[in-house]
């Protein structure tokens, strides 16, 4: 069956955050008394916020992890202007809307933090929806996010093909059925994704849109 509907994640997919994103959490982490090893909380980063804090931090009560979510969000704003999309980036998804794919930005980031890497991305013409997390209530892994980007698409999951960086997005692509692509560009390894589901894996937005007739 045709791909009608790719499915991107964002952050360290299509836009390069995710090294931005330890660095905020690691500072939010400090101002609460708490010292977390940068390469730990990176392997974190990808999945839903709750489960990131109890990873990394252990069970905390909710007036803690909502200061750290805070703290986050205002430290990675700070950080917004060193945010940039990834060679080619813009031009994949171009490439996609003009062939007749839906592209459809699966993501659970915040409105504030969608709206950053939108602007950083640049191509709100090739986009067809997109997710936020006002979709759900549960980030990736689990996959409600793609079954709400499924649903704005108007696409089976036979019919789609999910694009992520981290073993959370590969993780939520398998449970939602829906064929995965992993990309190295978020700093997972390549085993790490084809382990979780990835059926290939590419260094980045660049070399997908190279070998795009033979993938998709």
């Amino acid at each position: 069956m045709s791909v009608s509907t790719v499915l991107f994640d964002v952050d360290g997919t299509l836009v390069d955050s995710n090294f931005l994103h330890v660095d905020a959490w690691q500072q939010a982490f400090a101002d609460l008394g708490e010292q977390v090893d940068a390469w730990r909380i990176h392997r974190a980063i990808g999945q839903d916020s709750s489960r990131l804090l109890h990873a990394l931090v252990g069970e905390r009560d909710d007036d803690w992890t909502g200061r750290a979510k805070e703290l986050h969000s205002t430290y990675y704003r700070q950080l917004a202007p060193r945010l940039r999309a990834f060679d080619h980036a813009a031009d994949l998804l171009r490439v996609l809307s003009d062939r007749g794919v839906r592209v459809v930005l699966a993501t659970s980031a915040p409105d504030d933090e969608l709206e950053i890497l939108l602007r950083a991305l640049d191509c709100g013409d090739a986009v067809y929806a997109t997710t936020s997390a006002t979709d759900v209530d549960e980030a990736k892994p689990d996959p409600g996010i793609l079954k709400v980007a499924l649903d704005r698409a108007g696409t089976r999951p036979a019919e789609a093909v999910m694009i992520g960086d981290s073993t959370w997005d590969i993780e939520a692509a398998a449970r939602a059925r829906v064929r995965s692509i992993g990309v190295l560009c978020g700093g997972t390894g390549a085993a790490e994704l084809a382990a979780c589901g990835a059926s290939e894996v590419f260094n980045d937005p660049a070399a997908l849109l190279g070998q795009i007739d033979e993938v998709l």
